[in-house]
């Protein structure tokens, strides 16, 4: 029957999964209000009625306080994971110093290069998810005002602190995507692609390097909505809403994929 292949369908089953994700719902949720905030724009830009554009700015603000209410305690997991990224460190270099007396000094040599490599991710794996932490928090305060519960003339600039926090969360990972990038070209250009083990390497290489361009360009489009509510770069409404949707998107295929 139609209504038995539509309900078993595999397509079904993975929306399904896809969406029983906060991840998932968030950046749907998202991917709408940016486009929302680019068509309102544009019907501005082309001099359409304001009861034309009115539901579309609605629906902007009406979405991200949902999102903002959604976020409420994510604070908790980022300070989490950078308390994990911190423990992981700690048991290489307790791992590394184990093994110290049994190099030589041309491994010993490579082994500090990797070691120096490794201690840079985490710092600014740590300083990344530090900065997200706080910027929710400091989200989270700003939102009794915004749902016009508690009216309170700190707010902006409490809201204001919260973007920098996220600009700065945004900066710490473009820095970690293009320390990969860079590792990953020096590890691509030591390799022997006439040997089984160097072929199978380049390929791990090639797909680690694809998710850093990816996020690279996430990161990169995101960054335009702090700096742009902060007045660091003038962007209009519709870049930002371009960018935004193009971010979501990027996530939403990512999370697609994570749950096929």
């Amino acid at each position: 029957m139609v209504a038995d292949a539509l309900v078993y369908h595999p397509s079904l089953a993975h929306y399904l999964r896809f969406a029983a994700t906060t991840l998932g719902r968030d950046k749907l949720l998202r991917t709408v209000q940016y486009f929302a905030r680019f068509y309102a724009w544009y019907l501005l830009r082309t001099n359409a009625l304001q009861s034309d554009v009115d539901p579309w700015a609605a629906l902007k603000r009406q979405l991200g306080l949902t999102r903002r209410i959604l976020r409420l305690g994510k604070p908790l997991e980022h300070l989490q994971a950078a308390a994990l990224a911190c423990d992981q460190q700690r048991r290489k270099k307790s791992s590394n110093g184990s093994e110290k007396n049994n190099n030589n000094i041309t491994s010993k040599s490579i082994s500090d290069s990797s070691s120096s490599s490794s201690s840079f991710r985490t710092y600014v794996a740590v300083a990344r998810q530090l900065s997200y932490a706080v910027y929710l928090t400091l989200d989270a305060l700003a939102l009794p005002d915004a749902l016009g519960l508690v009216k309170s003339p700190r707010a902006p600039a409490i809201q204001r602190q919260a973007y920098r926090f996220w600009a700065f969360g945004i900066i710490f990972s473009i820095a970690a995507q293009l320390h990969s990038l860079r590792q990953l070209r020096r590890r691509e250009a030591a390799i022997d692609r006439k040997d089984g083990e160097g072929v199978v390497e380049s390929k791990r290489i090639a797909f680690e390097k694809s998710a850093s361009q990816i996020q690279l360009v996430c990161d990169l489009c995101d960054l335009t909505i702090p700096t742009s509510a902060l007045g660091w770069l003038s962007f209009d409404d519709g870049f930002v809403g371009l960018a935004g949707a193009c971010s979501s998107l990027i996530g939403i295929h990512s999370q697609w994929s994570k749950t096929a």
